[in-house]
């Protein structure tokens, strides 16, 4: 089941926005219900939902594949495209007024959140059971869905 409803959707999923991640989140927990055959009198709360289905929210699931993207990349050598692409900081005039939500800016506040520093992310990652021990804890409950 997971593999058509987990998988499917979160094609792509490093740089959703919010409003696309509330979206697919709906569209999941609608499928989720009516495998279940929960109708509507009979309504259950979402994190009820993920725990009878042992299901992560989108956010979490989001939130662990991107940072298991950045440890595939932060290990690559740095003359690599895709980690000068992680760390560049284009450089230039910008418009006016508050700057757009970029994906580094995100990242940079989700590291900050898990209480760590870039040269701590780069140095961890360099190990990789360090690493998923990392990822494996910013998602509580995740050995316990079935894939």
């Amino acid at each position: 089941m997971w593999s058509i409803l987990g998988s499917l959707p979160l094609l792509g999923c490093t740089i959703t926005c919010f409003a696309i991640t509330r979206k697919i989140q709906t569209f999941i927990n609608t499928c989720l219900r009516r495998i279940l055959r929960i109708r509507w009198p009979d309504t259950i709360s979402n994190k009820d939902l993920w725990q009878r289905t042992k299901q992560l929210s989108v956010e979490q699931d989001i939130l662990q594949r991107r940072f298991r993207w950045i440890g595939h990349t932060l290990r690559k050598t740095t003359t690599s495209i895709t980690r000068q692409a992680l760390t560049w900081n284009p450089q230039g005039k910008r418009r006016r007024g508050r700057p757009r939500n970029t994906w580094r800016r995100d990242l940079e506040a989700e590291v900050k959140h898990i209480g760590y520093t870039w040269r701590q992310l780069e140095r961890l990652a360099q190990d990789r059971r360090a690493w998923r021990a990392l990822v494996g804890g910013l998602c509580p409950g995740r050995g316990q869905r079935h894939r």
